[in-house]
């Protein structure tokens, strides 16, 4: 059950006697209505208001069940439910009239409250984003008070309930008035009546349309309940000592809501940052070691280097472990780099930086415009955030030969990453290429070659908890954020051996399989 079902089934409760229960010392209903129709034929008399010409009269058989008297005619009264046996029902149009608002012309509103002026109220007023207008008190044709009861008439917000203020209202609200003396229904109740299922079906029934609105004569069919007067306080006290817990059930309700909506996207969070602490799956002790990895990365890209295909990283880092202890050199230098290790990992795993691993190459700038239907693969940077998701064997996008031949290009097994983005969480969002083939790399990307990784471990390592902090804490900029190729590659990396970067894959794609199914 929903927090509004609940509220709805209270306030169901409420106009039915089932709230609180009677007193049978209390006032019937039926003398109390007999009061009404007294003060309606004083004003009558005094010629306050006009004598219907089939009036309502409503009233018990012999046999205890209601009959209404429409003129001449009486027959029984089919009411939507039984009602205590000290309550009355009573047509509400012979109750309460409604008073539709007034629109002014958007010329008279002013923003700012100035003499000779009053506040207009409007839909948008009673909600968490008021909007004050001022009209001239010349131009205000319809008055509330506060204390008022005011009805929504139509559109999204047909149905809707509000406390007035002192002010006018506009053609989109309608004003509650007692026909009668005041003092003989209590607002509170009259408004919980307004909120229940008995008003809410009549009035979204008998809309003529969204934009119509309704009036007093699509109320006629309306049948008020209408308790004891001691009740009446009885069941709007019971209520408001409800509404706290009405609140707090809404309020984790809601709390439920987002946490099923969200947890999908927490459980895979959580899921990436246990891989890449080691904690996913179980090591192996069969396994090369993350180190004889590494040194066989750097063997690859001395020979690289030697043959000219990348150049040589000036700075290159080389992590390692003395005395219990972190160390980085870099050329001659040796730094003690405890501070900057954010969690323990797996004895057989390693730390390096990012530009350890390979190299990272910026694209070159592809205008959209200059894009074919057929032509040679290529990659523009917000095709990342578009288009695709974790990895991809094809490109969706082309170029021309000719300027696919000035472009830099990336290969299956590199990783693709965007240096521009929107915000500071989404930036460096990475896809894996397992395709065929060579693919041109736009501007505002960065792919990362010659890794000797696992490729989508090192995609699920940037998407994860650990390195969005490292890229939000890196990338500059609010409107447009951006990111370097030297900044990246300045993060540290916890390596595993490949085997297990293998099984850290399978388990994450497993488990994300399952996590959104949740």
């Amino acid at each position: 059950m929903t927090a509004q079902q609940l509220k709805n089934s209270i306030l169901q409760m409420a106009v039915q006697g089932k709230l609180v229960p009677q007193d049978p010392n209390d006032e019937p209903a039926s003398v109390l209505l007999e009061r009404i129709r007294a003060e309606k034929e004083r004003l009558i008399k005094e010629k306050k208001i006009k004598r219907e010409k089939n009036p309502s009269f409503i009233f018990k058989g012999t046999d205890n069940t209601p009959y209404e008297k429409i003129g001449d005619e009486v027959h029984p009264l089919d009411t939507p439910f039984d009602i205590p046996e000290s309550w009355e029902w009573v047509r509400h149009n012979d109750l309460f009239e409604i008073s539709g608002g007034s629109q002014p012309p958007k010329s008279k509103f002013i923003s700012e409250a100035r003499d000779g002026y009053i506040r207009l109220y409007q839909i948008r007023d009673y909600g968490n984003n008021p909007v004050p207008v001022y009209i001239p008190i010349s131009a205000a044709s319809k008055i509330s008070h506060k204390g008022d009861i005011l009805l929504a008439r139509y559109g999204a917000s047909l149905g809707k309930v509000f406390w007035a203020e002192d002010g006018a209202y506009n053609v989109a609200m309608a004003r509650v008035i007692p026909l009668y003396e005041t003092e003989l229904i209590s607002k509170e109740f009259l408004f919980l009546f307004y909120q229940s299922s008995l008003y809410q079906s009549v009035i979204h029934a008998n809309s003529r349309s969204a934009q119509a609105g309704f009036n007093k004569e699509d109320l006629s069919s309306l049948l008020f309940p209408l308790p004891p007067r001691s009740e009446q306080e009885r069941i709007v006290c019971a209520y408001e000592k409800l509404q706290p817990f009405l609140n707090a059930y809404d309020d984790a309700a809601h709390s439920l809501a987002t946490m099923n909506k969200d947890f999908p996207e927490a459980l895979k969070k959580s899921i990436l940052q246990e891989a890449v602490q080691g904690k996913l799956v179980p090591q192996d002790p069969s396994d090369e070691p993350a180190a004889v990895l590494l040194e066989r990365i750097r063997a690859e890209k001395q020979r690289l280097i030697k043959e000219g295909k990348i150049k040589k990283d000036k700075h290159e880092s080389v992590i390692f472990r003395r005395d219990n202890s972190h160390y980085e050199k870099r050329g001659s230098e040796e730094v003690c780099i405890d501070e900057e290790i954010p969690f323990e990992i797996p004895s057989g795993w390693s730390w390096c930086r990012a530009s350890s691993l390979g190299t990272m190459v910026r694209g070159r700038g592809i205008k959209r415009t200059e894009t074919v239907a057929q032509g040679c693969p290529c990659i523009r940077y917000g095709e990342i955030y578009t288009t695709y998701e974790i990895s991809f064997d094809a490109a969706v996008s082309f170029v021309p030969e000719s300027l696919d031949k000035d472009c830099l290009h990336f290969s299956s097994g590199d990783i693709v990453f965007t240096l521009t983005g929107e915000n500071k969480v989404d930036i460096a969002k990475t896809v894996a290429f397992l395709g065929d083939g060579q693919i041109a790399a736009g501007g505002d990307l960065a792919f990362w070659t010659h890794h000797g990784m696992n490729p989508l471990y090192l995609v699920y390592y940037m998407a994860s908890p650990y390195c969005i902090e490292l890229k939000r804490r890196t990338a500059t900029g609010d409107i447009i954020v951006h990111i370097s190729t030297s900044k990246v590659g300045d993060f540290l990396v916890p390596v595993p051996p490949l085997k297990e970067q293998n099984r850290i894959v399978s388990a994450i794609e497993r488990l994300f399989a399952v996590a959104s199914t949740l």
